[in-house]
């Protein structure tokens, strides 16, 4: 048992980090051209609409909490007079929001692509498997958020800054029910799954457009 929980949260995970970085890596290098997430907007923009927006709304306020929630410690938050169990419980109800936008969009999203035939047709198994992958990890969020009740803070948040700063401890999930197991470990995989997929366009959200500087645009007006 010990050698599973060294397997599975210790090396996977770094397995999986590797493979993320050193494979967007040489994907970008070699293969600058396919970088982008190769809409198929063109084919079906009505049905793509609302599944694409609950989709990246969903999915980036779940990665900033993640973010926030998990990677800084709970002693910081306590400075700004936010205690463990307001801690959970805003990371509970926003949860809750935001997972099932992005789940509904991911649902929606994979419709799309199964029953809609030009869409079907210009697509590829990769983009299945993608899509596929996405709705599972999200799910199991979702499932977590609503049915686990487990406090996370003493548990999944240090061994995920363990991985993170390089100094893991398999054993803080040991305690921690299968569901979570089973979601962090979906996600892993789904990182290592991104280079390899239309998921490389991460890397191109428009963040410095916030900070570019301003275009201006002026009337001409002709002389008589």
């Amino acid at each position: 048992m010990d050698l599973f929980y060294t397997l599975m949260f210790t090396v996977f995970p770094y397995l999986c980090l590797t493979t993320f970085v050193v494979g967007h890596s040489y994907r970008y290098v070699t293969d600058r051209y396919a970088w982008n997430s190769h809409s198929s907007q063109l084919l079906d923009n009505q049905s793509l609409r609302w599944g694409s927006v609950l989709f990246h709304i969903g999915i980036i306020l779940t990665f900033l909490g993640h973010a926030g929630g998990l990677l800084i410690p709970q002693k910081y938050y306590d400075l700004f007079g936010i205690t463990s169990d307001m801690h959970l419980a805003i990371a509970h109800w926003m949860g809750e929001v935001v997972g099932i936008a992005a789940l509904a969009g991911c649902l929606l999203l994979l419709w799309r692509r199964l029953t809609n035939d030009r869409v079907r047709t210009a697509g590829s198994v990769n983009d299945l498997i993608t899509l596929g992958g996405l709705t599972l990890v999200v799910a199991g969020g979702v499932y977590n958020v609503f049915f686990g009740n487990y406090n996370v803070l003493d548990s999944v948040a240090p061994w995920i800054r363990g991985i993170v700063f390089f100094s893991p401890d398999p054993e803080l999930m040991r305690p921690v029910p299968l569901g979570f197991k089973i979601h962090v470990t979906l996600a892993w995989a789904l990182l290592a799954f991104s280079p390899f997929s239309r998921l490389v366009h991460i890397w191109s959200v428009p963040v410095f457009y916030f900070f570019r500087r301003w275009i201006l645009f002026r009337r001409h007006v002709r002389q008589s």
